[in-house]
């Protein structure tokens, strides 16, 4: 079981990392896979997901990782000898990414198993704008809500690492709290998106529909700024049993 994810954690990796797609560059982003409840693959610190290996990922325990996130005092150190210790094989000194933390808090939900996380160029064009947060919740079109859903997390730029996380982790409990259903996406202001999913299709769906509708309110510049859909027919969309179904297929 765990070759067969450890497979299509690599594949999926690779299919973020093609050039052609414009996701990350050198050793931009990063992926990871659930093992188990106590278990995660992450991605190495500075490999590339262009060309990425099996043995480019390191098997991390979730319950050290997330003791972070409660200790107040911690510092930068700290979460680097946490993370070696945190190792399953802790005689490899690479270490894990500095997002690995971040990771850990999204695994406390059972629906995920896959997380990706890239800095796409349309995407980010947004994220690093004065209307980020209005033109990233915008929803330009019905494949737009299918696939990212009719709203998603946003979070303003912190620092990457165990703040990152820690904010993560505030912001995911309130949207559950306020919209009752699990987030596909979190985007973060001046970084990039993390797409969160039960399969790599998921994940790769998420993250190419995000970058297309990116491109499309950019694009839109030129007509006078970006159109989106109401909020009615947001929830109308959302709600439609013929949607679920395309939802499900795509």
């Amino acid at each position: 079981m765990s070759e067969q994810i450890l497979e299509q954690l690599t594949t999926m990796s690779r299919f973020l990392g093609r050039t052609e797609h414009h996701l990350a560059i050198l050793g931009e982003g990063n992926t990871s896979a659930r093992l188990d409840n106590e278990h995660f693959y992450i991605k190495a610190s500075g490999a590339t997901l262009q060309d990425i290996k099996s043995n480019d990922f390191l098997c991390v325990q979730t319950k050290p990782v997330l003791a972070l996130l409660e200790n107040s005092t911690a510092t930068d150190q700290d979460v680097l000898e946490t993370l070696q210790k945190a190792k399953v094989d802790t005689s490899d000194k690479r270490m894990p990414s500095v997002e690995t933390i971040l990771h850990a808090v999204l695994y406390q939900y059972s629906e995920y198993h896959f997380i990706g996380h890239t800095h796409p160029v349309f995407v980010n064009s947004i994220l690093c704008s004065q209307k980020a947060e209005e033109y990233i919740q915008g929803r330009t079109c019905p494949d737009h809500i299918v696939v990212v859903g009719r709203k998603s997390v946003f979070v303003p730029y912190v620092d990457p690492g165990l703040m990152l996380a820690r904010t993560v982790k505030n912001k995911m409990e309130e949207f559950i709290a306020q919209e009752g259903y699990l987030p596909r996406a979190i985007f973060m202001e001046n970084h990039g998106v993390i797409a969160m999913g039960p399969t790599p299709g998921k994940v790769q769906a998420i993250t190419l529909m995000a970058e297309k509708c990116a491109q499309i309110v950019l694009g839109t510049a030129i007509c006078g700024g970006p159109r989106f859909l109401s909020e009615e027919s947001v929830r109308r969309i959302d709600s439609r049993p013929d949607e679920h179904y395309r939802q499900k297929m795509l």
